[in-house]
């Protein structure tokens, strides 16, 4: 069975309790935590520094899994 996560530009889930059964929910799950950054309008990572919201996707990593 195929699961997603979506990892931060830092490379850690962006939500460590959840795994997504398709790739609409993952990308629903993506887009409810850039949305957490909205009033600072950008995403501090400690690898890269400040992303644009609109680039934050490009910066994330959306993975499979098998179970």
């Amino acid at each position: 069975m195929k699961k997603y996560i979506v990892l931060s530009p830092d490379g850690f889930t962006i939500d460590f309790t959840q795994s997504y059964e398709s790739k609409k929910e993952a990308l629903q799950a993506f887009n409810q935590f850039k949305n957490r950054f909205k009033a600072q309008g950008f995403y501090s990572s400690i690898n890269h520094g400040k992303i644009n919201l609109s680039d934050l996707k490009n910066f994330c990593t959306f993975k499979t899994i098998n179970f």
